[in-house]
């Protein structure tokens, strides 16, 4: 259903060329195809088909049906067939889509392929032919939303949810006493409401009455103050319509309708300035502060077939003139359901012209760097989805999809995360330290991920809320260091990484680094021990003519023979692990001392803290 908000106008046009190939055979599918009739059209082109009367341009329209419907493995089907023949760009284009949403990824590149081989100047040609293999990168998004099924929806279309106040409002087709629409043999849309509940729950849907007409109506968005609703119904409510004779038909479009709050009741409903019987105008957004709407057309100086516009909304109730987002937002595909935040930082829309998982995805633009960024999963899926909005007050978002196979409303609730962002830099210069190495690690010390900086020397991590982690950063020629990331509900947490050059922890006489230390009665190499020593096998391998004797120390606990024998097994793990890590066995050695050599020489009187010092391991330098 939502389709019919994402335009009428843009279908006759995308259907144009195909209907000059009609035949007295396909008349009366023609006709109901033209009348958007899309269920009753292809039961009659079917009828042609089994009689074995149907070519391409038949199949054609029997996809394109199918499509509009949003039926993608009916429509893969005669796209199939239709494209056994010579098709125009957008067939493929369309093919390609459907096949997505069925998650045929594989069959959609090679339609992609046809597509931008017919189109290269097309936008959607060309990210297709610099990122052809873009979805495994777009799987990795890190999840930003939990989303749910809301209990309200009904067997019809339930799309275009807004929470203002504990009311939310979203457009349904639900209501079986009104007249089907022919497009999905649905109930016309009304706008509906429904009670947000402290607990969370969503009861109550029931009718605007006042809003609704014989047409369809909705969605609707509200300024901050409640006094003022924007709403989508069709030019008819004003009487505007083009009449089709071909077809003895009224055509009509959506517009944009503006309504007042009037002790509790919508009134004095009047049209907005720059509606048209040409193009339609819907899903409107109102900012916060109430002097930007946003809206989806189809109007002169649109790129694709729908794009995302603009205008302003002066204090005297006048409007300004409607200006397109240009190409950061729009592209020659379809963009629609615009959703502005209450910060006016982004810019919530859908797309089918952007690369996703099939169908519309919702995207994300960045209103100050002017960058669109799809959401990923769940938010999106190979279905349609749409129609995002976000509550910052209750901190709630609800999306729309058709991923259960009609229009439904889901819930959004935010994942707690937090975005690290790490720096890593010369601790001396200050320099940017591209190419290192940083792993986090959380509190029970796994490691996470390992990435490499990027060229401003930055790693991005997303991680849990309320928990602790810590940035290990490492890079040749340079003393590895960590670094602890405070538990905080986020959204972002920065953590500067200045590493020292290598030569700093160089003496005459030894290698130092922070202790090696072993767990009590055990000789096997921690985390944190082979964090310490990958920094003797830099140093070794910036000093080549360097040979090392790695000394290695017990406590006071246990006796003599066993901490020797004890601290000599430590040596030899030291050893071991120096030589896996390439440096050659003539150039390391090492040696046990037992409990011989403590560093706090507490005897019998040791803390725990004093015993740890004391199981060390020392590196000597015995050659230069």
């Amino acid at each position: 259903m939502k389709k019919t908000y994402i335009s009428l106008l843009s279908i006759l046009m995308l259907s144009a060329s195909s209907l000059n190939a009609q035949t007295k055979e396909t008349q009366q599918a023609d006709k109901l195809f033209k009348r958007f009739e899309y269920v009753a059209a292809a039961e009659e082109y079917l009828k042609i088909a089994e009689k074995g009367k149907a070519d391409s341009y038949v199949f054609k329209q029997l996809a394109d049906s199918y499509f509009n419907m949003f039926n993608a493995a009916e429509a893969s089907k005669w796209y199939a067939r239709a494209v056994e023949s010579e098709q125009d760009a957008e067939t493929y284009y369309r093919y390609a889509q459907m096949l997505k949403a069925q998650g045929k990824y594989e069959e959609a590149n090679k339609q992609m392929q046809q597509f931008a081989a017919k189109a290269p100047a097309d936008q959607r040609a060309k990210d297709f032919k610099a990122n052809p293999n873009y979805l495994p990168k777009l799987l990795d998004k890190q999840k930003q939303f939990e989303v749910k099924s809301l209990d309200i929806n009904s067997d019809k279309s339930d799309f275009g949810a807004v929470l203002y106040q504990d009311q939310l409002f979203f457009a349904s087709a639900r209501n079986a006493a009104r007249k089907t629409y022919g497009w999905n043999d649905e109930p016309y849309l009304d706008v509906y409401k429904a009670t947000h509940n402290v607990d969370g729950t969503i009861t109550n849907p029931e009718p605007v009455t006042e809003l609704n007409s014989k047409w369809h109506d909705g969605p609707v968005t509200i300024s901050a103050d409640g006094k003022t609703m924007y709403f989508a119904s069709e030019s008819f409510k004003e009487k505007s319509f083009e009449k089709d004779k071909s077809i003895n038909s009224k055509l009509s479009q959506v517009n944009l309708f503006k309504a007042t709050n009037t002790n509790g009741k919508w009134t004095n409903i009047t049209p907005l300035p720059f509606n048209s019987n040409t193009y339609s105008t819907s899903n409107p957004s109102l900012s916060k502060d109430g002097k930007t709407l946003y809206f989806s057309s189809n109007m002169p100086g649109s790129i694709g077939g729908i794009d995302i516009w603009k205008v302003a909304v002066n204090e005297d109730g006048s409007f300004g003139t409607p200006e397109n987002l240009g190409s950061k937002v729009n592209t020659e595909g379809n963009e629609s359901f615009p959703f502005i935040s209450e910060d006016n930082k982004t810019l919530y829309f859908a797309s089918s012209g952007r690369q996703g998982f099939g169908g519309y995805d919702v995207f994300a633009y960045n209103m100050a760097s002017g960058e669109a960024v799809n959401m990923g999963k769940p938010v999106n899926s190979e279905k349609d989805d749409f129609a995002f909005t976000f509550n910052t007050e209750k901190n709630l978002g609800f999306l729309s999809s058709n991923r259960s196979g009609v229009d439904n409303i889901f819930l959004a609730t935010p994942v707690c995360g937090v975005e690290v962002i790490t720096i890593v830099t010369d601790a001396k210069t200050g320099a940017i330290l591209a190419n290192a190495k940083v792993a986090i690690v959380d509190d029970k010390k796994n490691v996470i991920a390992t990435e490499m900086s990027n060229a401003k020397g930055e790693v991005t991590y997303y991680v849990e809320c309320n928990k602790s982690y810590t940035i290990q950063a490492a890079k040749d020629g340079y003393e590895s260091n960590t670094f602890p990331v405070a538990a905080s509900k986020g959204p972002k947490a920065t953590v500067n990484a200045p590493l020292n050059p290598i030569d700093v922890i160089v003496t005459e006489t030894e290698v130092i680094l922070k202790p090696i230390y072993f767990e009590y009665n055990k000789s096997n190499i921690t985390a944190e021990g082979a964090f310490e020593l990958d920094k003797l096998v830099q140093v070794m391998q910036n000093n080549p003519n360097m040979v090392i004797l790695a000394k290695s120390h017990t406590d006071s606990r246990g006796s003599d023979t066993y901490n020797m024998n004890l601290s000599d097994r430590r040596a030899k793990s030291t050893v071991q692990y120096i030589i896996s890590k390439g440096i050659s066995k003539d150039r390391i050695s090492g040696k046990g001392m037992g409990e011989s050599e403590p560093k706090e020489d507490c005897k019998e009187n040791c803390s725990e803290e004093q015993h740890a010092l004391n199981r060390r391991s020392e590196f000597l330098i015995v050659k230069k």
